[in-house]
């Protein structure tokens, strides 16, 4: 993995790939005792000199600091709730979700109640989802985080895509990056193809472990192979990652091969 045919089909060379990547990247820092200086540091590297990020993707408690060093560019600010754990109640998650909005977020990243899901009840997913989406207005975004390396099986990480679409999620994402398996491609294909079956104006979101030029191309390729080469803008596609940004930035320096060790 992954298949011949996304290789086969691809002639995009690395300044492509790189310039794609930089554009449909959210810039993320969600280490645990991150702080608004470095929330400020990371707001500077996404409008860097090869082009704006999409997003960063920050704590709630540094959303009003990302606002401010971002006003006056187009990149937008998003943050997450029932993080990592997808334990917390729904009340307090939605309350989270307004307070977040209050203060500016963008975009709202979503952990379902993937422990309870794994068991095979669906409902409290149903429930948290429809509960979140309520309180995040129609002009913002929600992305939904399935936790695929914690549901590992292709029969669950479909049905929880399928009931993220239907609930109203704007982008299905794979993982909080905070679990010991985060993006596989094998679990991509399963989010791409239901976004396919749903008909439904729906991104997706691989997160954690993307770290190299050739991790963003195989996952673009993937996306380009099952939904068309027009699919993938950063309206319907977005990376998670810390790192891949110095690798993206390498490879338009003529470096294509830099892998990242940050943590995301």
């Amino acid at each position: 993995y992954p298949p011949l045919f996304l290789f086969e089909m691809s002639h995009q060379d690395d300044t492509t790939i790189a310039r794609r990547g930089i554009s449909h990247l959210d810039l993320t820092e969600l280490g645990d005792k991150a702080t608004d200086a470095d929330v400020v540091a990371l707001c500077a590297r996404a409008h860097g000199p090869h082009g704006n990020t999409a997003a960063v993707c920050v704590w709630p408690r540094s959303v009003p600091a990302a606002k401010t060093a971002l006003h006056g560019t187009p990149i937008k600010v998003a943050t997450v709730v029932n993080f990592p754990s997808g334990d917390e109640p729904v009340a307090k998650v939605v309350a989270d979700t307004q307070r977040t909005i209050a203060d500016g977020a963008d975009e709202v990243d979503l952990v379902i109640p993937y422990k309870s899901f794994k068991r095979g009840e669906t409902q409290p997913t149903v429930e948290m989802i429809a509960a979140v989406r309520a309180a995040v207005p129609a002009n913002r975004t929600l992305k939904v985080i399935l936790e695929t390396g914690e549901l590992q099986e292709a029969a669950l990480i479909a049905s929880a895509s399928r009931i993220a679409i239907e609930q109203g999620a704007n982008f299905i994402k794979t993982s909080t990056g905070k679990s010991p398996v985060s993006a596989t491609l094998a679990a991509t294909e399963i989010m791409l193809n239901a976004i396919k079956e749903s008909h439904r104006p729906v991104g997706l979101k691989p997160s954690g472990g993307i770290r190299t030029l050739a991790d963003a191309r195989h996952y673009l390729e993937q996306a380009d192979a099952i939904l068309g080469p027009a699919w993938a803008t950063p309206a319907t596609f977005r990376f998670g990652a810390s790192g891949l940004l110095t690798a993206l930035q390498a490879a338009l320096q003529g470096n294509s091969t830099v892998v990242s060790h940050a943590a995301y």
